[in-house]
């Protein structure tokens, strides 16, 4: 779970009614209250990838599905950090939950997102930092878990065109260039986004920690619809942000809560997952006063259109508690089934359409 600024709501609420005007005269896609109730049509599976006998879940935050139907998902070697660990962090599993096995031994320090690219090939952010000089970077890896490229310089937490700070995800253009969003950090800097050509060279960044339309404050997940567009979880400011290619900023959504992850598929099917709202006021352990306070939100994942940005379907979390619950990545198969990365919990949870 990531550090947050201290969030503030006075002007949030009044950034809220600038981005409904804005979304509506800009795009004809209006921006409004957070959706927490509505349909819920899947079914919930808890517990859905076995381990091997022995092997424990340890902090989960990222989750994804190959052209084979069969699911990759983060497991922080037991814990909620790889460091100093000689377990294989990213796991495969195949459609029915069963363990396929492991990759990644020795790589990362706080493996955080996995995407896979349209070749099959595994892109696996890591946002922490060792004193062994790791971390702080992207890996490429193979299926077999060769190593195919790295971005970023290792153990280096910088913001230069050639370092990240602590990178959180990835998504890929259909030219083959890629966007980082790169703010893992406990103020929410640098929040910036990445713009990197095919082989990993920069082009340019832009954004900055704020709250105003085209800021973002601890963007944590980026993924492009069928038009291009960047989706980005701009989750301490509560909403959804949307640039072009090249940073321009678009729009703001705010109906799809708190969000830590998106997936955007075919048809643009858009799924946001809310794995941290909190209705009450509170300090962490870490000091922070009122981290991941948001009354107008609720946790649980949220279904709607990238299109229009109407919400067709809501999953409550059952049981939300701590400061991270339910599913904060999120992965969806060809059939629409979403897979649940949860690190609070410490699992990986199936939501399969009722039939």
């Amino acid at each position: 779970m990531s550090p947050m600024l201290r969030p503030r709501l006075t002007s949030a609420l009044a950034l809220a009614v600038m981005l409904a005007i804005h979304a509506g005269a800009a795009r004809g896609q209006a921006s409004y209250p957070s959706v927490n109730d509505g349909p819920n049509p899947y079914a919930s599976t808890l517990n859905w990838g076995k381990l091997p006998e022995g092997r424990k879940w340890g902090g989960s935050t990222g989750v994804d599905i190959d052209r084979n139907g069969n699911v990759w998902a983060i497991e922080r070697c037991g814990a909620n950090s790889c460091d100093k660990s000689d377990v294989a962090p990213i796991v495969q599993f195949d459609a029915n939950g069963k363990f396929i096995k492991d990759i990644g031994a020795g790589l990362f320090v706080v493996p955080h997102n996995i995407r896979i690219d349209k070749d099959g090939n595994l892109w696996v952010t890591d946002t922490g930092v060792s004193k062994d000089g790791k971390g702080a970077q992207i890996t490429k890896l193979s299926p077999d878990g060769k190593v195919l490229l790295k971005l970023g310089k290792a153990g280096i937490a910088a913001t230069g065109p050639d370092t990240f700070f602590a990178p959180s995800d990835i998504a890929f253009g259909r030219n083959g260039d890629m966007f980082v969003v790169d703010s893992h950090s406990p103020n929410c800097a640098p929040s910036r986004i990445i713009k990197l050509d095919k082989n990993g060279k920069f082009i340019k960044e832009w954004g900055h920690a704020g709250t105003n339309p085209g800021d973002t404050l601890c963007p944590h997940s980026i993924t492009t619809d069928s038009k291009g567009r960047l989706f980005v979880a701009d989750r301490n400011n509560n909403r959804i942000s949307i640039f072009d290619q090249d940073g321009k900023f678009l729009t703001a959504w705010t109906q799809f809560s708190r969000p830590s992850s998106i997936v955007i598929t075919k048809g643009d099917v858009m799924y946001v997952a809310d794995s941290e709202t909190k209705k009450e006021r509170s300090t962490s352990a870490s000091g922070q006063v009122d981290y991941g306070y948001y009354p107008a939100g609720q946790r649980g994942i949220r279904v709607g259109s990238a299109k229009t940005g109407k919400v067709t379907a809501f999953i409550p979390d059952p049981a939300p508690g701590g400061g991270s619950s339910t599913a904060e990545g999120i992965g969806v198969d060809q059939h629409g089934n979403i897979y649940g990365a949860e690190l609070g919990p410490k699992d990986l949870a199936k939501y399969s359409l009722k039939k």
